[in-house]
């Protein structure tokens, strides 16, 4: 039983850009504010956006040579070996399930000041059940959600942003003075948690009508959040003092009610209730396709790689994801550590995003006559820019924030662990076991025309 072909470029896009646009971009988009001069944010985001580009092209040659559910893990499978390629995507996995957690602590945020009397883990617990079922009723339906939440959310932020803009006359302070190459490469780094997760569409490959619409989506997803967090950063550092956003946990909420009172908060919850439901939306969609195709290859118990007779999606990985996005929401709730996970995702994505660009090159090297339908242009160019570029990223992260550094690191060696010692296990008892071919005697060879003699 095979996954259904039915998703097309609009939703693609919609995947790709709704992973990335969530309520907790704001937070990340205020830090990098805070980092530059003046209303200069721009300039971080649509560089951060620009070198997501290259990544972008990278993984569009990877998915070319290789179109799958399981995204990364073959890339980086063939390119280096099953080890680092188990190890890199369980880690990447667990970082982008992680993220929730984040994305909870900011909608708490924002649902406290709009409704105080609910809890907020109600609203969190309603939203990914609600998400969920839609999931297991089917990705086309999962899809069309998507798309309507997507788009009405990037049309609603660009309104917003030029009616706060008109506000000031459309007058920016120093748009062009950002300050030191030390903070412009602090802001970047941190810039590049904006797009993380645009890559996630890839394990749509077997799900779309065309293997080649995933490139594409991944590049129109960027290029649309590039501008889109742009204008909407530096209309909010325009507006509001930089003090009032970097203090609170929902800087969009603050923006919103300065620009319009009353009606500015309501239409903020209903746009950061949107954003979450759509990047759980795509969260699940995404990483539960990674999941089920693990547990193909028995790196994962088989049971993930179950699909439902009716709808052919991978209920119990979506169930899984379900839950596990639960567990940190309720973690990053009762502890309040939100910017740590912000800091260690745009860590990972840059290591990732590295690793992209080397295994290019390795694969080019390794498979020099396999065809490619879309392959980077410039040689070697793209493929090192993008290995160097996010290596430097990903250590200005953690000099930034030495605990994202430590916290990548044990999550790395837990990783490990388990690629070293369950997986084998796992293999051992489920993976079906090869007959082992019989000798022909030697005395009595084949016949050449392909038959035995009797």
């Amino acid at each position: 039983m095979a996954l259904k072909r039915v998703l097309t470029l609009r939703t693609v896009v919609a995947t790709s850009a709704g992973i990335a646009l969530a309520s907790s971009s704001f937070v990340a988009a205020v830090q990098v504010a805070g980092f530059l001069a003046g209303d200069t944010a721009w300039i971080a985001i649509l560089t951060g956006g620009l070198l997501c580009l290259l990544a972008a092209a990278c993984f569009s040659e990877l998915n070319a040579r290789l179109p799958s559910a399981a995204g990364i893990r073959l890339y980086f499978a063939r390119a280096y070996n099953d080890r680092v390629s188990l190890t890199v995507s369980l880690l990447y996995m667990v970082v982008v399930m992680g993220v929730v957690g984040a994305e909870s602590y900011v909608l708490a945020a924002v649902l406290s000041a709009a409704v105080p009397a609910v809890h907020p883990l109600v609203w969190i617990v309603l939203m990914l059940v609600t998400v969920t079922a839609l999931n297991i009723r089917g990705v086309k339906v999962a899809g069309i959600f998507q798309d309507v939440l997507t788009y009405g959310l990037l049309v609603s932020l660009v309104v917003l942003a030029f009616l706060a803009l008109g506000r000031v006359h459309f007058h920016l302070t120093a748009p062009f003075s950002p300050g030191s190459a030390g903070s412009v490469v602090s802001a970047v780094a941190v810039g590049i948690f904006l797009f993380v997760g645009f890559e996630w569409v890839t394990p749509l490959a077997e799900e779309v009508t065309d293997s080649r619409l995933v490139s594409r989506g991944m590049l129109l997803a960027v290029g649309l959040l590039s501008v889109v967090y742009a204008l909407f950063t530096v209309a909010m550092t325009a507006v509001v003092p930089r003090e009032a956003l970097t203090g609170a946990a929902a800087p969009q909420v603050v923006f919103a009610r300065t620009v319009l009172g009353p009606v500015g908060l309501i239409w903020m919850v209903v746009l950061s209730l949107a954003a979450s439901m759509k990047t759980f939306n795509a969260g699940l969609v995404s990483v539960s396709r990674f999941l089920y195709a693990m547990a193909r290859e028995y790196a994962l118990p088989p049971a993930f790689s179950r699909l439902n007779m009716r709808f052919f999606t991978p209920w119990v990985a979506i169930v899984a994801v379900f839950a596990v996005g639960l567990a940190f929401s309720v973690l990053v709730l009762l502890t309040g550590h939100y910017l740590v996970l912000i800091n260690l995702a745009a860590v990972m994505e840059s290591v990732v995003y590295a690793l992209a660009g080397l295994a290019v090159i390795r694969l080019r090297r390794k498979f020099p006559e396999e065809h490619c339908p879309c392959r980077v242009a410039g040689g070697a160019v793209v493929p090192v820019t993008t290995a160097v570029i996010f290596a430097v990223l990903a250590l200005a992260v953690v000099f930034t924030d030495p605990s994202a550094g430590f916290y990548l690191l044990a999550g790395f060696l837990l990783c490990l662990y388990y690629v070293n010692q369950v997986v084998p296990v796992l293999k051992s008892r489920y993976q079906p076991r090869r007959p082992a071919r019989r000798r022909r005697p030697v005395a009595e060879p084949a016949d050449p025309a392909g038959f035995e003699k009797t």
